[in-house]
C-alpha cells in the first residue's frame, strides 16, 4: 500500500512538472503587440518553419535510421503544401500577404490539424494553446481587412475568404471597344482560322468545352484552355504563370505554333493594317499604330470587362439570404470544411497560387492506370518556368466562377462531370473522401457561381 502511494504521489508529482514545464515553453503571445506581431510570434515559436520551408531547421535526431525516413516525409509533404517563408516575411516587412496563405493558415489553426501531434510532442512549444490560436485567427482577420476589405459583402461574411465580384474594374472603353474587334479577329492567324474568342467563346463562359483546343491547321493543344472570364483577378495567367499580366498573355497564342502560328506581330499588324477603316480608328486612340504592345494592350483592355458579377452566391454574400437555396448554403459548409475555401479564395475563387497536383494521393499515377495517359509536357505546370523540381506538377489554381459551365476539368481536361471533378479534388488535395450526398451540395454550391457577363 505505502509502495502504491508512493507510485500515485510519483506520478502526481511528475504531472505537475510537466505541465510547469509545458505552460512555460507554450507562452502566451505577447498581448502589448499588434495582432499581427502576435502571428509571427506564434509562426516563429511553433517551428512552423522547421517543416514547411526549403531551408528547415532538422533536429539532433534526423539522421538516426528510424526517424530520418519519418521526418524527411513530414518535411517534404509540408513544404510540398505550403512554403510559410513568404507569409512570415511579409509579417516582418508590414507588407500585404498572400490571400492564399492567410486562408491556409487560418484554416489549420481553427481545426487544430497544425502542428502534427508527433512534432509537438516532441516540440513542447509548438503546440497551438487556446491564446495561441486566438492570436492567429485575429492576426489573419486583421490581416485581410487591412489588404483585401471585403467592402461587397455584409458584415456576416466581411471575413470570408471569398469576396463578391465586383460590378466593374478600371478600363479604357475606347481601347476596349478595339479589343473586342482584335479577340473576334481570326487576322492574328497565320491562315486567318483561329481567334482568342476560338478558344474563349464569351458564348461559352470564356472556354471552348473542349479537352484541348483546336489551333491551325487542326492541331492540338496541349492543356486545357482556362476561362477568360474574370482573368483579370488572377495573378498571373496560363495554368504555368508564365505570363504576369493579360496583356502579355494575349500576346502568346497568335505567336504559337500549335494555336494561331503567326510569325511574328509585324505580320499580324500587316495583314490589319489592310483594313483601312479599322487602322484609322485604331491610331486614333493608338497614335503609335498597330504593334504588339498595343495589339495586346487593346485585348488586354476589353478582357478587362469580362466580368461575371451578380451570382446567387455573390447575393448571397451581400446579404440576400434567399438568393441561394438551402442545399446550397449546406455545400459552401461542406466546401469550407475540406478546406476549399483555401486554394479557392479572393474574388476569383482561385487563380491566386500555384498548388500542386495530388498533395494527398498521386493523380498522375491513378490517371496513366485509369486513362491510359501517361504524362505530357503539359503536365509540368510551372516547373516548366522555373525548373525548380519543387515546381513540378504544380498549376496555377483554376477559378471556380461560372464552373458549372466550363467543363471539362483540370488542366489536362480529363475530367468530364462537376461532381467527378468535386469528389476527386478530395481525394488528391485534401485527403479525404467526401460522401455522395455531400459531393451534390458542394456541386450545387458551384452551380450558385453562374454569374451575369458585363461584356463591353
Amino acid at each position: 500500500m505505502k509502495t502504491t502511494s508512493k507510485i500515485l504521489i510519483g506520478a502526481g508529482v511528475l504531472v505537475v512538472a510537466l505541465a510547469i514545464v509545458y505552460r512555460a515553453v507554450n507562452c502566451a503571445p505577447d498581448k502589448s503587440l499588434s495582432s499581427d506581431a502576435q502571428m509571427l510570434q506564434v509562426i516563429n515559436d511553433g517551428g512552423c518553419m522547421d517543416c514547411h520551408s526549403s531551408e528547415p531547421n532538422l533536429p539532433f535526431y534526423a539522421n538516426l535510421p528510424v526517424a530520418k525516413n519519418l521526418i524527411r516525409k513530414d518535411i517534404d509533404g509540408g513544404y510540398a503544401v505550403f512554403d510559410i517563408a513568404p507569409l512570415k516575411a511579409a509579417l516582418e516587412n508590414g507588407t500585404a500577404p498572400d490571400e492564399v496563405d492567410l486562408a491556409k493558415t487560418e484554416d489549420v489553426i481553427r481545426d487544430g490539424s497544425m502542428p502534427l501531434a508527433k512534432y509537438y510532442l516532441i516540440h513542447w512549444g509548438s503546440s497551438v494553446t487556446s491564446a495561441k490560436r486566438t492570436a492567429v485567427l485575429s492576426g489573419v482577420k486583421d490581416l485581410r481587412a487591412a489588404f483585401y476589405p471585403n467592402l461587397l459583402a455584409c458584415p456576416e461574411f466581411a471575413n470570408e475568404t471569398i469576396r463578391p465580384i465586383p460590378d466593374k474594374v478600371d478600363y479604357d472603353p475606347a481601347k476596349a471597344a478595339l479589343g473586342k474587334v482584335l479577340y473576334n479577329d481570326t487576322r492574328l492567324s497565320a491562315d486567318g482560322t483561329i481567334s482568342c474568342a476560338t478558344c474563349h467563346s464569351v458564348e461559352t463562359a470564356g472556354v471552348d468545352n473542349k479537352r484541348y483546343s483546336e489551333g491551325i491547321g487542326g492541331q492540338r493543344g496541349g492543356v486545357n484552355a482556362p476561362t477568360s472570364f474574370n482573368a483579370v483577378f488572377n495573378f498571373v495567367q496560363f495554368w504555368d504563370g508564365r505570363a504576369a499580366t493579360l496583356a502579355e498573355q494575349a500576346g502568346g497564342p497568335p505567336l504559337n505554333p500549335v494555336e494561331m502560328g503567326s510569325k511574328d506581330f509585324d505580320e499580324i499588324a500587316g495583314r490589319i493594317a489592310e483594313d483601312k477603316e479599322f487602322t484609322k480608328l485604331f491610331t486614333e486612340v493608338y497614335p503609335e499604330g498597330l504593334s504588339q504592345a498595343t495589339i495586346t494592350d487593346a485585348i488586354a483592355e476589353y478582357e478587362k470587362t469580362l466580368l461575371t458579377p451578380d451570382s446567387p452566391f455573390d447575393r448571397y454574400l451581400k446579404g440576400d439570404k434567399e438568393a441561394m437555396t438551402a442545399e446550397q448554403i449546406e455545400g459552401y459548409d461542406i466546401f469550407k470544411d475540406f478546406s476549399c475555401a483555401t486554394c479557392h479564395a479572393g474574388v476569383n475563387m482561385g487563380g491566386l497560387s500555384y498548388e500542386l497536383m495530388g498533395q494527398r494521393a498521386n493523380y498522375f499515377e491513378d490517371r496513366e492506370i485509369n486513362l491510359k495517359s501517361g504524362l505530357t509536357d503539359g503536365d509540368n505546370g510551372r516547373w516548366a518556368q522555373t525548373g525548380d523540381e519543387r515546381d513540378r506538377y504544380r498549376f496555377k489554381t483554376p477559378s471556380l466562377r461560372n464552373v458549372a459551365l466550363t467543363w471539362p476539368y483540370y488542366h489536362d481536361g480529363s475530367v468530364e462531370t462537376l461532381e467527378e471533378a468535386v469528389s476527386m479534388m478530395a481525394k488528391y488535395q485534401v485527403g479525404r473522401t467526401m460522401p455522395e450526398d455531400k459531393v451534390q451540395k458542394v456541386k450545387a454550391f458551384l452551380e450558385a457561381q453562374t454569374g451575369v457577363l458585363t461584356e463591353f
